[in-house]
């Protein structure tokens, strides 16, 4: 599928904080902004306008993970969030990174199969750890190329 031109992928700054509360379960304004000054956020936009979401995690401060990535509905489907994982792979890669993970709930097909085409492999299973006790399913790309 082809992507729309307009589209900038970028890593959001604190002028950004008011679009990034939309997306984010944390209502604490610190930590939002300590991620924006670590380069933990990346947004998606379209005509000035956040479409899209991405949060980034170091599990023991070092290995890269992808806690959330979202679209505005209207926006899936449309290799958005393939440009913001790009995005991801190129600073991990040009920071030194070899591997990075990430995850979705045992009962979300659609996001498994997103994962699997871009390259991730499953590397473990988390029973029982989300709302109803669903499980979460973990993955792992290599960044090695």
């Amino acid at each position: 599928m082809s992507t729309d031109v307009s589209i900038i992928v970028r890593f959001a700054s604190q002028n950004d904080l008011d679009s990034c509360f939309i997306y984010d379960h944390s209502d604490r304004q610190d930590i939002i902004e300590n991620k924006i000054d670590m380069l933990e956020i990346i947004l998606a936009e379209r005509c000035g306008e956040v479409i899209g979401y991405l949060m980034l995690e170091y599990i023991w401060s070092k290995l890269p993970y992808i806690s959330l990535i979202f679209l505005k509905p209207e926006f899936r489907g449309k290799g958005i969030g393939s440009l913001m994982l790009e995005y991801l792979i190129e600073y991990l890669q040009l920071n030194g990174f070899k591997n990075l993970l990430s995850s979705s709930q045992v009962n979300e097909n659609e996001p498994q199969m997103w994962h699997r085409k871009k390259g991730f492999v499953e590397c473990g299973i988390l029973s029982g750890i989300n709302e109803g006790g669903v499980g979460e399913v973990f993955f792992k790309l290599d960044l090695v190329r």
